[in-house]
């Protein structure tokens, strides 16, 4: 049995935590907040509850598998998970809408059809066909096995099998960016902003976004998006009841101010109440510029994917809305209003100034559960956006939101109650990233730049977990994370992935 000290109590940290405590090691979680869950937080204010993080769950056989490997109770014994249908409703910069159902190709596409015009769906339809190819090729390495030694390999490599386009007396082409896929392959202006709002939710820009990113739709019209009773909060708590279960022991309130090192291995850490804590091995669930400030060195070599920088990525501006009035009978769940100039919203958000763009693309999310408002008659909404680091909304920002947002919620500005932001700032609070960026998920080509550290560091012992390491951001990513970190642990570097 092996002493196992682990770094934060986000959600790839705690699925480390668990997997290596079934393992038989004794497991200690150190969290510098009061709270556990990371990004899975939530906001409560006179009766009315919002999530902080995510509001959908995609790929729920990442939690299953967690559940059913770390004890005897599915992970639907613990927690209520519904299909929202439709997935999604999109309101394009025309104001034509389109909802597209739940997991089922042939209805997303005549969905589309219906909406855009003929031809729309199937020229979505054979996109899609092209992204499930992506997926097959880049599952494994990008998602499923420990970081290749030859990863340059991945930074080289295009998964998607681009289609050919030729002008006339021009030479042959294929799509390398999203952008290029919208423009050449889609050929439809609401289909292009429809693929890039996919990159821009996972904090990507969808003019550089690199052609692999065609996996984002794939899975969500695949896989599905499923809603959770109570909050995505209530699936962070049922992973620290899981770890409880299992002996990890929490240590809130308890900030690490220091890696400690013994003979070039990680021996334990140092808290900010100065208690040294011995361990075997230990697992940081931190930021990579926290990490080598822990170590007080860098935690990684010459030759590795470098860490990205925090301040490279986007962040998220999330606007509660507590609103008097019933939420009416057939409400989507999910709506996402598009930009009228996505290409003005992608350079202000990735420009490196913070502030929130002119028209930026919303999405609103109105859940159909009973415990998340203070009793009939009351709606909460929460309305996402992605901005640069560091982004404080004014007032009037803050306004012109609620305006657009009408677009998914008619007469939204005369229900609100009152209305509370979140910002990046708050982000950074709860998991430590500099400017409260967000990481996104891993993907090949684009010159390895979004490829993310392997979870093995320089020092022998000490691992990295979650969002800023493989393979990258996003729950279903962070779930990954955990348990290649334990098959490290508990099989040794020899261990590749899952079989």
């Amino acid at each position: 049995m092996a002493r196992i000290a682990v770094i934060g109590a986000g959600m790839g940290a705690m699925a480390a935590a668990a997997r290596l405590a079934v393992a038989g090691h004794d497991v200690e979680v150190h969290e510098r907040t009061e709270t556990y869950g990371g990004a899975l937080g939530q906001y409560r204010r006179e009766g009315f509850t919002f999530d902080t993080g995510p509001g959908l769950l995609t790929l729920p056989a990442v939690p299953r598998d967690l559940f059913l490997k770390t004890g005897r109770e599915a992970l639907e014994d613990r927690v209520h998970l519904t299909e929202t249908e439709p997935a999604v409703r999109h309101v394009f910069a025309d104001r034509v809408h389109a909802d597209l159902p739940h997991t089922s190709r042939a209805q997303v596409a005549a969905a589309l059809d219906a909406a855009l015009g003929d031809g729309a769906g199937q020229r979505w339809g054979a996109f899609l066909n092209r992204a499930r190819d992506t997926w097959d090729r880049s599952r494994r390495p990008l998602l499923e096995e420990t970081l290749w030694p030859n990863w340059q390999v991945l930074a080289e490599r295009e998964p998607y099998p681009a289609e050919p386009w030729r002008r006339p007396l021009r030479r042959e082409r294929r799509a390398t960016t999203l952008a290029e896929i919208g423009a050449w392959e889609l050929r439809d202006a609401r289909l292009a902003a429809l693929l890039g709002q996919y990159a821009l939710a996972a904090g990507l820009d969808p003019r550089t976004a690199p052609a692999g990113a065609a996996v984002l739709p794939y899975l969500e019209q695949t896989f599905g998006l499923w809603s959770v009773r109570g909050g995505m909060r209530a699936l962070a708590t049922a992973l620290y009841e899981r770890c409880v279960e299992r002996r990890v022991r929490f240590v809130l309130g308890s900030e690490v101010t220091a890696i400690r090192t013994e003979e070039g291995r990680a021996a334990g850490l140092v808290t900010a109440d100065g208690t040294r804590v011995d361990a075997d091995h230990v697992v940081a669930g931190v930021p990579p510029s926290v990490l080598d400030a822990l170590l007080g060195s860098p935690a990684r070599t010459a030759g590795e994917v470098p860490a990205q920088r925090e301040t490279d990525r986007a962040s998220r501006l999330l606007v509660l809305f507590a609103l008097d009035g019933e939420r009416p009978p057939g409400t989507v769940h999910r709506t996402v209003v598009h930009s009228r100039d996505a290409k003005a919203e992608a350079a202000h958000v990735f420009g490196g100034a913070p502030g929130v763009a002119a028209d930026p693309t919303l999405t609103v999310d109105r859940p159909e559960d009973p415990g998340l408002v203070p009793g009939p008659g009351h709606e909460a909404v929460t309305v996402r956006l992605t901005v640069a680091p560091g982004t404080e909304p004014t007032e009037a920002d803050l306004d012109r939101i609620t305006a657009r947002a009408e677009a998914a919620v008619p007469g939204l500005a005369g229900r609100v109650r009152w209305r509370h932001a979140l910002t990046p700032a708050d982000i950074a609070h709860a998991t430590g990233a500099p400017g409260g960026a967000v990481p996104a998920p891993a993907l090949a080509a684009a010159d390895g730049k979004l490829l993310h550290p392997a979870n093995s560091t320089r020092v022998p012992g000490l691992f990295t977990v979650g969002g800023w390491s493989h393979p990258g951001g996003g729950l279903p990513h962070a779930g990954m994370s955990g348990a290649l970190v334990a098959g490290l642990i508990v099989e040794g570097p020899e261990f590749t992935g899952s079989t």
